[in-house]
Parts: structure tokens; sequence; C-alpha cells
């Protein structure tokens, strides 16, 4: 008994510590080598294309196109993280509008709002390849859903927006997938 109180006062707090930490990696590694736990590379169901809209709000153009054009590449940073050059499927550009109401039949008209001249909303569906998940599409490691934050970038603009729209692509013909995406205004 005397042996093994001078054992004890041996030990030190560092190494109760090591020793914890090493027999709980050696638990998780049995219940991962268990398949109790899921790996990253297990929660992958499928790799599959998609399309995605990016909606940038009130930018200012004073020339005379978009910059931003429609079977063109754009780089994006997701995040503040740079990411790669994707395909742009689509661009449309709306100038601002302000709602004026009409007294005489008590109803709403929309039209555009001169004193913003210059001021823009512009939408650009994108194209990339992600891995599916559970929890939605992921592409360059960070998972696509609606308000995600993104900047396109090209050699004379850089704009920030919001992911506002997003496809899984079927297994079909990509010319007849993207003709058949709705890039109308029609919010339904």
């Amino acid at each position: 008994m005397e042996k093994f109180y001078e054992f004890c006062k041996k030990i030190k707090p560092v190494d109760l510590i090591i020793i914890t930490g090493v027999i709980i990696a050696l638990i998780v590694g049995f219940i991962t080598f268990k398949h109790f736990r899921q790996t990253a590379d297990k929660q992958i169901e499928a790799t599959s294309k998609i399309s995605f809209q990016i909606f940038i709000r009130g930018v200012t153009l004073t020339g005379g196109e978009i910059p931003v054009k429609a079977d063109e590449k754009t780089f994006i940073s997701i995040r503040n993280v740079p990411y790669t050059d994707l395909d742009v499927l689509n661009v449309k550009a709306e100038r601002k509008k302000v709602v004026l109401p009409m007294i005489s039949n008590k109803k709403v008209m929309v039209v555009e709002d001169v004193s913003q001249a210059n001021m823009y909303d512009i939408t650009v569906t994108l194209t990339d390849t992600a891995k599916i998940t559970k929890d939605g599409a992921v592409v360059g490691g960070n998972k696509i859903k609606m308000g995600l934050p993104v900047t396109l970038e090209g050699k004379d603009y850089k704009f920030t927006g919001t992911v506002s729209d997003l496809k899984v692509m079927p297994d079909t013909d990509d010319n007849q997938y993207h003709s058949s995406i709705n890039t109308n205004n029609d919010v339904q």
C-alpha cells in the first residue's frame, strides 16, 4: 500500500491529462471503427451539378452595359474566402423601382425610380458541381444555402450579393436543363 501512495505522489497533473486524452482518443477511434460515428466522407450522398442565383442589390452603373455577362466565367468568394471561376448561365438586371399609389382607383403602380437612374438590382445565375449531403449542397467546403454572402469578381467589377435560389440539377442534358430554368420575375 505504501508503494501505491509513493507512485501516486510521483504522478503530476499533466501526466493525468495526457493519459486521459489518450484514453478518449482510443474510445473515439473504436467507436468510429465500429461505424457508430460517421466520418465526413460517409456523409456525402452524391455529387451533382447545381445552379444557384446571386442577388446583388443596389449596384450603381453609369456605363452603358452590365459587366457580368452570360456564358462567361466569374470568380467567386464565399464568405470572403476565395473559391474558383464559375460559369455564368444568366444575368438579369433591372433598374430600381418605386411603388406609387393611384388615388382614383385605390391601386398601386410600379415604375422605374428616376431619382436613381443608374441604380440596378442584378440577379446572376451560376453553375458548379457540388457534393450533396443531408444538410444540402456543399461547394468549396461551404454549404450553399439561401442568404449566404458571395462576392463575384471579374476584370472590371467586384459585386457582393447573397444566394437567393438553389437548384440541384438532375442528371440530364445540360443545355436542355439550362433552358428550363425559370429566370423570370414571376415569384409565386
